[in-house]
This record gives structure tokens, sequence and C-alpha cells, in this order.
């Protein structure tokens, strides 16, 4: 993985697990009212481990001629284990979702997600003006 890169390729695999998320929540959200449905989530700090090649599943070097991916592998879309929530008063329907837990977690992936954004343009700004020696 090229140093110039490394920090926006690992910022860019917490986007791709933030984006993930906000789908799961959104999912949970949108069958509030279902009955039975029962609400899923993933632990995105484990998740982003794995991803960076720190959570045990990063790939092996055993020979001299493999190449060091310095923890996660570049270019590979992080996958997540999706667990069911542990609800902490279920519906008499079976329905598991805490709308309130729901759109808190909602809100804050997506400013995670902004900032995340945010850094990511940031550093393409300082790396274009290094370049230009601006």
């Amino acid at each position: 993985m090229n140093l110039l890169t490394a920090k926006i390729a690992a910022q860019g695999q917490a986007l791709e697990l933030l984006a993930e998320r906000q789908k799961v929540l959104a999912g949970n959200i949108a069958n509030a009212d279902t009955p039975g449905y029962q609400a899923r989530d993933f632990d995105f700090a484990r998740a982003l481990a794995e991803a960076r090649g720190q959570g045990g599943s990063a790939l092996a070097t055993t020979a001299a001629g493999h190449l060091d991916t310095g923890g996660g592998a570049a270019g590979v879309t992080p996958t997540v284990q999706l667990e069911w929530r542990t609800p902490d008063q279920p519906a008499l329907d079976g329905n598991t979702v805490d709308l309130d837990r729901e759109r808190a977690s909602f809100a804050d992936n997506a400013l995670r997600y902004e900032a995340t954004l945010r850094f990511i343009n940031q550093d393409v700004k300082n790396m274009l003006s290094a370049i230009t020696g601006q």
C-alpha cells in the first residue's frame, strides 16, 4: 500500500462500514411496526478492526515473495457479521425495534459518516497542495 494513500484507504474502509451500518439501521427503523421483526446491528469497532487486519483475519505472509498489506487488505470491501440486537423491552407482537435507540444510532452514525468524509476530503486537499507546492 502506498504511504500517500494508506490513510485515505483506511478511512475509506470506515466509510464503507458506516454506510453499511446506516443501511442496517434504516432497515430497523423502516420495520419498526412490522410484527415479529428482529432488530439487527453489528459491532462497528470490531468490523473496522477486522477490515484493517487487526481482528485476526489479516492476510498472512508466509513466503518472502508475498506482499505485506500493512494491516488491512487494500481494495477489499469490508464484510460485517450482522447480529440480533438484544431488546430492552420487546413488543407483544415480537418486534424488537426500539425506535428511540434506532433514531439515536442513525443520527450518530450519520454524523460519523459526515466527519469521515470531511477527513478524507481534507487529506486529499493536503496531498494536492503538497504535490502542487502551494
